[in-house]
């Protein structure tokens, strides 16, 4: 027994030391501690859609010379341009107050459109004479601009309005009014469409009986655009346009807008025709019957039937 006893205290003291070397383990205390939690990540909300900048001079494409008819176009700046001068083959007088804003041919008399506030009117002429036949005046807010007749039907344009008239081309009676967002300058018609200009260098295509626009086409020559379109006559498949403030008429392709030539009216109202103030060239007048062309201008005392020399 006695010799029993020192291996058991030797076990007992061992044990002891074991236990004490298990409490003092770091390993143990971790095991026993809750792990805390880490917070929940949180999600960023979806970005918010920023709207489409508008466009600026930078991104903004250029306008396309276009046609009403046919794909978009581009100029040949390299295209020859025909130009004119004219003979006069007869003279005919014209009223020195009627600040003509359109004019043409039919049935052997001339129909006018004039402008000015409280002057405006709509008129039937008789070629030989210069008498006027038949007036009816716009209200002294509108300003008259140019005209056309489709059919039976007589079409007549404001200038800053931006009302047009469509009228019986025999009574004057009017039977509706149109609008359109631009000013009202010169307008006729391809047998088709209506065809308009607002002092740009823009022809509007409209369709005569919706007077809904259809085309645009700008119009430009070798140099470029070409501005303040102004009296519209459409003569062989091509459109003739006054130019405003100057003596000279555009021929215009109207599929492309493309100028094919140029007339140059100067000195056609002589210095001993002007007894007093006129303005500016302007008034085209086409008979497809018999092929005349006629042009006038604003508060002269004549009126023109001329043919085209081609300048060589």
């Amino acid at each position: 027994m006695r010799k029993i006893q020192p291996v058991l205290n030797a076990i007992l003291i061992a044990l002891i030391l074991l236990l004490s070397a298990c409490n003092n383990d770091p390993t143990a205390t971790q095991a026993t501690t809750k792990a805390t939690p880490s917070p929940t990540q949180t999600i960023a909300p979806a970005s918010t859609p920023l709207p489409t900048p508008p466009p600026t001079a930078a991104n903004t494409p250029q306008p396309q010379f276009n046609s009403p008819v046919s794909p978009v176009n581009t100029p040949d700046a390299a295209k020859e341009i025909q130009h004119y001068t004219y003979r006069i083959i007869n003279t005919y007088p014209h009223d020195p107050t009627a600040f003509t804003q359109g004019l043409l041919p039919l049935d052997g008399i001339f129909y006018e459109g004039t402008g000015l506030y409280g002057r405006s009117s709509l008129r039937k002429v008789e070629p030989e004479s210069g008498k006027v036949l038949q007036q009816i005046n716009l209200a002294p807010t509108l300003f008259g601009e140019g005209i056309t007749i489709f059919g039976d039907k007589l079409y007549q344009l404001t200038w800053k309005s931006k009302v047009g008239f469509v009228y019986n081309k025999d009574s004057f009676d009017l039977l509706q009014e149109f609008y359109y967002p631009t000013e009202g300058w010169g307008i006729t018609h391809d047998g088709q469409k209506l065809i308009m200009s607002d002092g740009s260098d823009t022809l509007y295509f409209r369709d005569p009986e919706t007077l809904e626009e259809v085309g645009r086409a700008r119009v430009f020559d070798d140099k470029g655009p070409v501005v303040r379109l102004n009296e519209l006559e459409y003569v062989k498949g091509e459109i003739f346009a006054n130019i405003w403030q100057t003596n000279r008429i555009a021929i215009i392709n109207p599929k492309t807008g493309q100028v094919t030539g140029w007339i140059d009216f100067s000195g056609i109202l002589s210095a001993k025709d002007i007894t007093q103030p006129v303005d500016v060239l302007n008034g085209i007048a086409y008979n497809a019957e018999t092929g005349q062309l006629f042009v006038t201008g604003k508060l002269w005392p004549k009126l023109f039937e001329v043919e085209l020399v081609p300048v060589e």
